[in-house]
């Protein structure tokens, strides 16, 4: 059986921001891909995680992709936009073209593209119809530019209702908890023709988060947002990839 070196790049997202561990850390679904791959073959693979949170899509092609190609992958999944998309000026076409940019990379190098796209949070977000319209443009974007390529994997996100529902989504309404994660996991592995756990498409909902008031989730999350577009600060500032960059060896079991 042919060896399984899978690299995963991208923003909160891929890192799995929202699918927290006891110890504060984040597992997310590209973690649950890996260790769900590794079960269905029943063989080790190689995953390294370069996603760090808060990236706009061009850094994300700047300064993952290559160190990623770098690994020597058979598998890298990609994602982002995300964040683009919250920002007025975004241009559509510029993203796609990035999309473009990273499967032609890796033709170049002989690597199965994973195209990922992000799950749909616009109707539980201020702002939402803006970011619905965003994304509907951005998805249909990207799917011209794979066309019909059969050799691209495409687990797609965003036109998935069931995911877009609250009891798939964090307390701040923009990133996955661990259902959701699950979910997207789910997804990615049936994309790559292998067997997911049943349960992890719709695993039990969780606990509900607490009810936050219109001022509260300004304060505790929408207000901080703000104050990073003004001060050019990000989450994702001084982070390194939760991998370190390099491969770590998942178990079959």
């Amino acid at each position: 059986m042919d060896a399984v070196r899978f690299v995963a790049i991208g923003d909160s997202f891929t890192e799995g921001v929202g699918d927290e561990r006891e110890d504060g850390t984040v597992r997310g679904w590209a973690d649950l891909v890996a260790q769900g791959w590794a079960a269905s073959r029943g063989n080790p693979i190689q995953y390294a995680n370069l996603a760090i949170r808060g990236k706009l899509l061009r850094p994300i092609i700047e300064q993952q992709l290559e160190p990623a190609l770098a690994l020597k992958p058979t598998h890298l999944s990609f994602n982002g936009g995300g964040n683009d998309m919250l920002r007025l000026r975004a241009s559509i076409e510029d993203l796609a073209d990035g999309f473009t940019h990273v499967l032609r990379r890796c033709d170049e190098e002989g690597v199965r593209l994973v195209q990922l796209s992000g799950a749909n949070p616009s109707g539980q977000l201020p702002m939402g119809r803006l970011i619905q319209r965003r994304g509907d443009l951005m998805s249909a974007a990207v799917s011209e530019r794979i066309g019909d390529r059969t050799d691209v994997i495409r687990a797609l996100n965003w036109p998935d209702d069931v995911l877009s529902g609250a009891s798939f989504w964090s307390e701040d309404r923009l990133h996955m908890n661990s259902r959701g994660h699950h979910r997207v996991a789910a997804r990615v592995l049936d994309a790559l023709g292998e067997q997911a756990p049943d349960p992890w498409w719709s695993l039990p909902e969780l606990p509900h988060a607490r009810e936050l008031s219109r001022g509260e989730y300004f304060r505790e999350h929408l207000g901080p947002w703000f104050r990073r577009r003004l001060t050019a600060t990000s989450t994702g500032d001084l982070r390194e990839p939760k991998s370190g960059g390099q491969w770590v060896d998942v178990p079959a079991s």
